[in-house]
């Protein structure tokens, strides 16, 4: 990981800082040959042509990046979470009730060519 990736992880705010850890296990997790860089100012996982943008605001994590059809049926059922077109905002109260193998889903269809 390069040392401006590393940089921006460590400014996440501490309350938000245990949810992207987790996030960030599992999307290397499910796409171990992913490249982590630096797009955009935030974190953005490579494989192929494919994307995925994880950044810190405020009340905690967004994710975005997928093209349509290929979030693993995440948005049917957490449609609340939406906030736009392709847009995830994930709180860490939200988080609690998502398990991993709902955000593997998420990645591995997003992340897969």
């Amino acid at each position: 990981m390069d040392e401006a990736v590393q940089a921006y992880i460590e400014a996440i705010p501490v309350q938000h800082r245990a949810l992207f850890d987790r996030l960030h296990g599992v999307i290397l997790e499910a796409s171990p040959d992913a490249a982590v860089v630096l797009s955009y100012n935030m974190p953005t996982y490579k494989a192929g042509d494919c994307r995925l943008y994880v950044g810190a605001w405020k009340h905690g994590l967004s994710i975005y990046g997928w093209k349509p059809g290929r979030d693993g049926g995440f948005m049917a059922r957490h449609p609340e979470l939406k906030t736009s077109k392709g847009t995830i905002r994930l709180r860490p109260e939200d988080a609690d009730g998502i398990s991993d193998d709902e955000l593997r889903a998420l990645v591995q269809s997003a992340l897969t060519t």
